[in-house]
């Protein structure tokens, strides 16, 4: 191999090192980067702070409106905005003549709802407020967002753990052939069964430890991991925090504590969020990434 030959290969080497472990300086500016774009997420007007409501609907004829005799009251509604009609797994709504509101933004004053397992789904708005159709195991209901909710407009602000490069960890992958499945409790008392691909093994303080992902779709490749750890209740929300990884590559995951962060629940009532699982429960504390929400009472 020539000389320049070798400089390109020991530049390529040097290249994919630094992909795959960055500096401690590139680390701690890539987490705060993801910090402010949680951050902005978070806060956006139709982000979770917005949420003010989840009503769960009944089979046939649901009224919409801010009429006490609605079967679904919403405050900042017309008397009567229009009428949902739940028909087995079909949903559709119809607005009231005079009702001032939108439907995915247009004149439209009926439409079959789309749940939030589409990529879009039906937005029906007025005001500062919309609200969409969510399916929880053939549950189904409606979920409200205000734009002006107290949530987002008292906002206290994220807390964090000071940066800490040693919690990013490169952990070993081993993959499950085929992929097992996992149960994973909610907040609304059912249990899911997810698509589990493998698991995540590491060493931290000297003893060994593993966490199990779950694929939130069946064509999803990031996995999603649900834990709780010796701070859980204490520095950082009871119920657990949620962290995502990318796929793993030549036998490793990278877990990268620093992104760990409050699921919706942490903010509002009215989220339906995963519970960790039992074997996700770390007998350590996990010292990175958000701490509990010092706005909350949840």
């Amino acid at each position: 191999m020539s000389k320049t030959s070798l400089w390109l290969a020991a530049l390529i080497a040097a290249n994919v090192a630094t992909a795959a472990a960055p500096t401690p300086a590139e680390h701690a500016q890539d987490v705060e980067a993801w910090r402010a774009q949680r951050l902005s997420r978070l806060t956006a007007p139709t982000g979770w702070l917005s949420l003010v409501g989840l009503d769960w609907l009944k089979p046939g004829r649901n009224t919409i409106g801010s009429a006490k005799d609605n079967d679904i009251v919403i405050a900042k509604a017309p008397m009567k905005l229009g009428t949902v009609l739940l028909d087995g797994d079909v949903v559709t709504i119809e607005l009231e003549a005079d009702a001032v509101a939108t439907i995915d933004g247009g004149n439209s004053a009926r439409a079959t709802l789309l749940d939030d397992s589409h990529e879009k789904p039906t937005i029906v708005a007025f005001g500062t407020v919309s609200f969409y159709l969510v399916d929880r195991g053939g549950r189904k209901g409606l979920r409200i967002k205000d734009s002006e909710a107290p949530t987002r407009t008292g906002f206290s602000g994220l807390d964090n753990y000071p940066f800490d490069d040693s919690w990013r960890i490169e952990a070993d992958w081993v993959a499950f052939d085929p992929p097992q499945s996992l149960e994973i409790p909610n907040v609304l008392g059912t249990i899911d069964a997810m698509p589990v691909p493998g698991k995540a093994v590491f060493e931290r303080d000297g003893k060994r430890h593993e966490l199990l992902p779950v694929l939130e779709t069946p064509d999803a490749t990031e996995l999603f991991f649900i834990f709780v750890d010796r701070t859980s209740g204490k520095q950082t929300y009871g119920a657990g925090r949620f962290l995502y990884a990318k796929p793993a590559q030549d036998g490793k995951v990278v877990l990268d504590f620093n992104r760990a962060y409050n699921p919706p629940c942490a903010f509002t009532p009215f989220a339906t969020c995963p519970l960790a699982p039992p074997e996700n429960r770390l007998p350590i504390a996990v010292t990175a990434g958000e701490k509990r929400y010092r706005g909350g009472g949840h």
